[in-house]
C-alpha cells in the first residue's frame, strides 16, 4: 500500500509529520492492506495561517481500492493530531463496510 502526504503552506509538511502519519497509517489500515493500493492525505489550514479558529484544521484521506472508486473522508479539528485521528477513525469504518459488500457480492 503506497501512502502520500500532501500538505498546504501552512502547514509545515516535514519529514518527521510524513513518517509518522505514514506509520500510523500503516498499522491502523493494516488489514486492509491486501485491498488498498493506495493513500492519500491531505493535511490544510481551511483559515490560513492569520486566522485562528476552532476546528480549522482539516485532514482527507482518500483510500483506493484496485477497480472501484476511491473513498475519500474529511475530518475538521483543531490540531493536525486530532483532524488526522479523526479522519483515520472514518477511514477505518469506510473501507471495513466497503470491503464487506465486496466479500458479499
Amino acid at each position: 500500500m503506497q501512502i502520500q502526504v500532501n500538505t498546504d503552506r501552512h502547514i509545515p509538511g516535514d519529514d518527521t509529520l510524513t513518517d509518522s502519519i505514514r506509520e500510523e497509517l500503516q498499522h491502523a489500515l493494516k488489514r486492509f492492506d491486501e485491498h488498498v493500493t493506495r493513500i492519500e492525505v491531505h493535511l490544510s489550514d481551511q483559515n490560513g495561517e492569520n486566522r485562528g479558529g476552532a476546528d480549522d484544521i482539516r485532514c482527507l484521506i482518500e483510500a483506493r481500492i484496485e477497480g472501484h472508486q476511491p473513498n475519500v473522508v474529511t475530518h475538521d479539528a483543531a490540531s493536525v493530531k486530532q483532524a488526522f485521528t479523526g479522519a483515520t477513525d472514518k477511514i477505518k469504518r469506510v473501507l471495513s463496510t466497503t470491503i464487506e459488500r465486496m466479500k458479499s457480492h
